[in-house]
């Protein structure tokens, strides 16, 4: 159960990298909203009762309703609102998650120095894009600087796992958490600057491998 759970993500990952190379509407339509549902059997499959993460099924829940609400026609950018404020609630549950799958102990953690060195460059990542997007996010200016900021600092509470965790769960989740940001940062791009060569493709095989990385990070957490 478990291979055959995690075989069918990757069945349904290759079917909607293969519908957004050919152009295959109805294959999307089938295949998009069982990314999330596959990768939560799968995570279910592999992780006993006892030890499973509401927060990430939560986490795993709205992002699947994102996934599905931006699969619709959208003149008037609402279903695009409803994505946003889905993926958002979602990168919340996320921060929780990372929160609990760490332990208590303080003594090989990023200390002082270390943790503004480090974060430095993603909260430029996040300011910097927001910078460059603003002109053109028309009413969209406040929602999208709120979920930025939410992004940046689930990626954050990854990079704050150093120490706190085994290396290929913190490894394994924090290059999760940069390559979701790495896909809204296309996302945004296409939408509301100039859309990307092959941009639809790319902002899909880093959601997708974002969202395998962390789940896998966190089942590897001891």
């Amino acid at each position: 159960m478990k291979n055959a759970a995690w075989y069918s993500f990757l069945a349904v990952s290759i079917g909607e990298m293969i519908s957004l190379v050919a152009h295959i509407e109805l294959l999307q339509t089938i295949c998009k909203p069982l990314i999330i549902i596959t990768l939560i059997i799968a995570y279910l499959s592999t992780v006993s009762s006892e030890e499973r993460s509401r927060t990430l099924l939560f986490a795993l829940f709205f992002s699947g309703a994102g996934d599905i609400l931006l699969m619709f026609p959208d003149d008037k950018g609402s279903f695009f609102m409803m994505g946003l404020i889905a993926f958002l609630i979602s990168h919340v549950f996320y921060i929780f998650t990372y929160r609990q799958h760490q332990h208590d102990e303080t003594e090989n953690r990023l200390q002082g120095i270390q943790k503004v060195r480090l974060a430095f460059p993603i909260i430029l990542s996040g300011t910097g894009l927001i910078f460059v997007l603003y002109p053109a996010l028309g009413d969209l200016k406040i929602p999208v600087m709120v979920y930025a900021l939410v992004l940046v600092v689930m990626v954050l509470n990854a990079l704050l796992r150093f120490g706190r965790t085994t290396s290929p769960s913190f490894w394994m989740v924090f290059s999760g958490a940069l390559l979701f940001m790495f896909s809204d940062s296309l996302l945004a791009i296409n939408k509301f600057l100039e859309p990307l060569a092959f941009g639809s493709l790319w902002i899909m095989a880093t959601y997708i491998s974002a969202q395998y990385l962390i789940v896998k990070g966190l089942i590897a957490h001891k």
